[in-house]
C-alpha cells in the first residue's frame, strides 16, 4: 500500500484504512478516560516503546507502569488529530504516524497546552492490528 493519507484496502473486503483510524480512536478513548485493562489488547505483549515519559519501555507491562501511569492520569483533552495522519503497510505489518492534543495540568490548577506526535508500528493478529511499537513525543518547540 503506498504511504498516504489513504491507502487501499490489505485484504479484499477490508478497509485498513478504517481499521488504522479506529485503533487511534480506541487508543484516545481509553487515554481520555485513564483505561489502562481496556488498552492492553491494543498493543503486542512484546511492543517496544519510546515515550515523553520513558526512554525506552520493553514489553506491554513496562509501557503501562513506566509511561501510561505516568502521564495519562495528569493529562487532559488527549485527541488524535486524524486529519494529519498518514500510514502504509505490506503484509500483516503496518506503519502510521499521527499528531496529537493534550492539556497539562499545572499544580495550581490550571492547564498548558501539550501537543505532540505519535509513530506507531501495527502487526496484525488474526482480525486485529496490535501496536509492536510506539514512539510519543511532545512537539519540537519553535
Amino acid at each position: 500500500v503506498p504511504p498516504g493519507a489513504a491507502g487501499t484496502p490489505a485484504l479484499p473486503g477490508t478497509d485498513l484504512g478504517g481499521a488504522i483510524q479506529a485503533w487511534f480512536r480506541n487508543l484516545e478513548r481509553c487515554v481520555r478516560d485513564v483505561d489502562y485493562d481496556t488498552a492492553r489488547p491494543l498493543f503486542a505483549d512484546d511492543v517496544v516503546g519510546f515515550g515523553t515519559f520513558g526512554t525506552i519501555l520493553q514489553g506491554i507491562d513496562a509501557l503501562a507502569a513506566d509511561q501510561w501511569r505516568n502521564v495519562w492520569p495528569k493529562i487532559d483533552a488527549f485527541s488524535f488529530d486524524l486529519e494529519s495522519l498518514r500510514w502504509g503497510a505490506d503484509g500483516a505489518l503496518a506503519w502510521a504516524i499521527c499528531l496529537w492534543n493534550s492539556l497539562g495540568r499545572q499544580p495550581d490548577g490550571g492547564t498548558f497546552k501539550r501537543p505532540g506526535r505519535a509513530t506507531i508500528i501495527l502487526r496484525r493478529e488474526g482480525d486485529r492490528w496490535q501496536a509492536v511499537h510506539t514512539h510519543f513525543s511532545l512537539t519540537p518547540r519553535p
